[in-house]
């Protein structure tokens, strides 16, 4: 399988291997690849003739440094793994230096306010690394579309966002999250955990279920009331937020509308390990 560490090799091969209405799926990936990854790059495979795969831990998106350190890798892994599903795929596996020449600064981007919420609020720079490496990366490949995983709900808005900022001609397809048997949506991040730990989170899920069956006949203040209750009852997990917001604008919820759509958004610690949901209500 072809693995491409610099923009230039790897456009001289799309190029080379190009032909009319030749489309390419951009599945941006930091590795540690698990069975959500494989959903997208299958999704990716069955709409387009060309489907390549970047992996790259991205440093600007990271405000913890610890969490930066201890990401799994596992090159040899995520390689194999692809290579049981397709042989039309590529790799770009650039290093930091190839994608940041000039340095690790994240570019400041206006996401209008989306940004703000959740994640942005206590990831601080967060989206400003995200939007950075994926604009870069959906420069260097110049793919028709790219997969995201709706486990990152809130990221994949603020790429929509971003593309439209930027002008850049590409779909971004948004992706159902994949679940582990005890419904913890799949995560590099899952690897950290002990086996009880891991399971243990699914309570996360279960969780959200319970809520999205109360917020039928609930408001969101008493549905959150009701979430944050449960996680103090659980000893083994500490929730860091639960937020209940309008699916387009992220904006939380204050009163139901007919008509709108709403997830239900947490940020979990398990094991000292930082997990998020979401579901749709």
């Amino acid at each position: 399988m072809p693995v491409f560490s610099t923009k230039r090799k790897l456009n001289s091969h799309l190029r080379s291997n190009s032909t009319k209405n030749h489309t390419i799926g951009l599945v941006p990936t930091m590795g540690a690849l698990h069975s959500g990854h494989l959903s997208l790059v299958k999704k990716a495979i069955l709409e387009n003739d060309q489907v390549v795969v970047s992996i790259f831990v991205n440093p600007t998106q990271f405000n913890n440094e610890e969490d930066l350190l201890k990401y799994p890798k596992t090159m040899a892994s995520d390689v194999a793994q692809l290579e049981a599903i397709s042989d039309n795929i590529l790799i770009f596996a650039p290093s930091v230096k190839e994608l940041y020449p000039e340095g690790t600064q994240s570019e400041t981007f206006n996401f209008n306010g989306l940004d703000m919420l959740m994640e942005g609020r206590f990831r601080e720079g967060h989206f400003d690394g995200v939007g950075t490496v994926v604009e870069k990366l959906l420069k260097a490949v110049g793919p028709d579309r790219a997969y995201f995983g709706e486990k990152d709900f809130q990221q994949l808005l603020i790429i929509q966002k971003l593309v439209a900022l930027k002008e850049i001609p590409v779909q971004i397809i948004g992706c159902p999250i994949v679940r582990e048997p005890h419904g913890l949506a799949m995560s590099s991040r899952n690897e950290r955990l002990s086996t009880e730990g891991r399971q243990e989170a699914g309570f996360i899920y279960r969780t959200l279920l319970k809520a999205k069956e109360r917020f039928a006949k609930k408001s969101a203040f008493k549905v959150k009331e009701w979430v944050t209750r449960q996680f103090e009852q659980n000893p083994r997990l500490t929730l860091e937020y639960i937020q209940i917001a309008d699916a387009t604008t992220l904006r939380p919820l204050t009163r139901k509308q007919k008509g709108k759509k709403y997830r239900a958004f947490v940020a979990v610690y398990a094991e000292g390990i930082r997990l998020i949901d979401n579901i749709a209500l």
